[in-house]
């Protein structure tokens, strides 16, 4: 039977470790990652913002500002079928696994083992010559190993995988944005070149008429062969811009099939025409700090900002001492049958310390490693802020100037129209000289393609300062409470402590 003594003696062992474990396990080494000061945080406002008593904040989709049903439609087959998006989200699942990796070092490690041996041992003995012994042995048992976390690596290990995690969540929503604009500056694109090969066909035609006029002209003997000339290779000319529009059609659709998850050349027909752009509501003047918390680009950085800082404490933990429990139990015998006879039950209790003596100063220079690590992802976050204010100022800037210059280029066009139309009707009295009509129709054309490349430029410049402030700004607060909740999926378990860091701060 079990020696009542020895199982006193293993309880005994068993409560001092534990004493010892819960004494020393609350000790973390290394610093707690903090939000560094930024630019984005002295900033009152945007530079280049009208002044507005408006601070409200909004993530909605911002696409669905323009007012465009395909380029909303186009966007929601992109999120269901683009492949970058596919793959943002494997490497988020990646980081998922990775976290969940991280979080078994709270549990012990249990294991089995089942085991038969048959040996032969061979000796001999005086006065009684060789002798050969056969031996057989069962043997079963549980194993249960523990490393407990006495100067808190694997604690700032774990915390390391979230803000991994984290900052791969983020990357998956930076992709989605960068994916998001693509298709809508491909939605652009495609209706621009429509546009551009819509008015290329009207030349083209108008020039037929053209070239038929001089002809005419040419054969009554009113004009010289020269402007018979000019006008085909005029006519050639506008052919030939038409076939390249046409071909750049092709190619802009093209892409934007990609994009939505589709062969190229199977997408749908698309209007040719974009409506306009709503007016542009001021941006809030409180937005610059607010902006760290909603572009998931500087979310990023930060939380690799973050698991660089606790990557510090993981490695001073590194130069103090392991403790590990280990223990077994389980049965052992020279017969199967006996496996289960409580005479036969074997136990073990270990509690192993071990740490480091000399190394070399390898431990040591990790450390100031991982200090370096945290400067450089520090100094990568304040570059990634102030390039993200700078990012904004561009497109405010760019937006107010192509809204005026849209107004000149219309006017351009107006005057442009006019004076194309008098050449043509003074030409066709033979009281203008056919280059005026060449030169007319240039500045024409000119204008017309104008039009059409700042309408496109100004599409693209709303679609820039979309991105930069990380959305829309427009509707009430109370619509947006829960932007900045939890991302369904992710990790619901972790401690306030691990979490501390990505908290945010929405200006109000």
């Amino acid at each position: 039977m079990c020696c009542p003594n020895g199982g006193s003696l293993m309880r005994k062992s068993a409560l001092l470790i534990l004493t010892i474990t819960l004494a020393v396990s609350a000790c973390t080494l290394g610093p707690d990652p903090e939000r560094p000061q930024t630019a984005a945080d002295t900033a009152e406002s945007f530079v280049n913002a009208e002044k507005t008593e408006t601070t409200t904040i909004e993530l909605t989709p911002w696409w669905t500002r323009f007012g465009d049903q395909t380029t909303t439609d186009l966007v929601e087959q992109a999120l269901e079928n683009n492949t970058d998006l596919m793959v943002a989200a494997a490497r988020l699942l990646e980081a998922e696994a990775a976290w969940g990796q991280s979080r078994s070092t709270l549990w012990p490690q249990v294991g089995y083992s089942v085991s038969g041996s048959r040996a032969k041992s061979s000796f001999v003995l005086p006065e009684m010559g060789r002798r050969t012994i056969y031996s057989t042995t069962y043997s079963d048992g549980i194993n249960v190993s523990y490393q407990v976390d006495l100067f808190g690596k694997l604690k700032r290990t774990r915390q390391a995988a979230w803000s991994n995690l984290l900052a791969e969540h983020a990357a998956r929503e930076t992709v989605e944005h960068a994916v998001i604009a693509g298709v809508v500056r491909a939605r652009v694109q495609v209706a621009t070149a429509e546009q551009a090969l819509e008015i290329a066909t009207e030349i083209r035609t108008s020039w037929e008429k053209t070239l038929a006029t001089v002809e005419r002209r040419y054969r009554s003997g009113l004009v010289g062969a020269v402007d018979l000339h000019l006008a085909r290779e005029n006519l050639a000319s506008v052919r030939a811009a038409e076939t390249l529009i046409a071909a750049s059609v092709k190619t802009a659709r093209h892409g934007l099939d990609v994009l939505v998850g589709q062969r190229p050349g199977s997408g749908p027909v698309l209007p040719e025409t974009l409506p306009e752009l709503p007016d542009l509501s001021p941006v809030p003047s409180g937005l610059p700090a607010a902006l760290l918390d909603r572009r998931p680009d500087l979310l990023r950085t930060e939380m690799q900002l973050s698991a660089a800082t606790y990557g510090i404490g993981a490695a001073l933990a590194d130069l103090y001492p392991n403790l590990t429990l280990t223990g077994s139990a389980g049965s052992s015998s020279d017969s199967l049958g006996d496996l289960l006879n409580i005479d036969s039950v074997v136990y073990n209790a270990v509690a192993g310390l071990v740490g480091p003596i000399f190394s070399g100063g390898a431990r040591r220079a990790e450390v100031e490693a991982a200090r370096a690590r945290a400067d450089a992802a520090g100094a990568a976050y304040a570059g990634a802020v102030l390039n993200a204010l700078r990012e904004v100022e561009d497109a405010l800037v760019a937006d107010e100037a192509n809204r005026e210059r849209l107004e000149y280029t219309n006017l351009r066009l107006a005057e442009a129209t006019s004076a194309d139309s008098l050449a043509r009707e003074r030409y066709s009295r033979g009281v203008e000289a056919f280059l005026k009509v060449l030169e007319t129709e240039r500045r024409l054309r000119s204008a017309e393609e104008a039009l059409i490349t700042t309408r496109a430029d100004t599409w693209n410049t709303r679609i820039d300062l979309f991105l930069a402030l990380g959305g829309d700004w427009t509707l009430p607060q109370a619509e947006t409470e829960t932007a900045n909740a939890p991302t369904e999926g992710l990790p619901a378990e972790q401690t306030a402590a691990d979490t501390k860091s990505t908290e945010t701060k929405v200006s109000s």
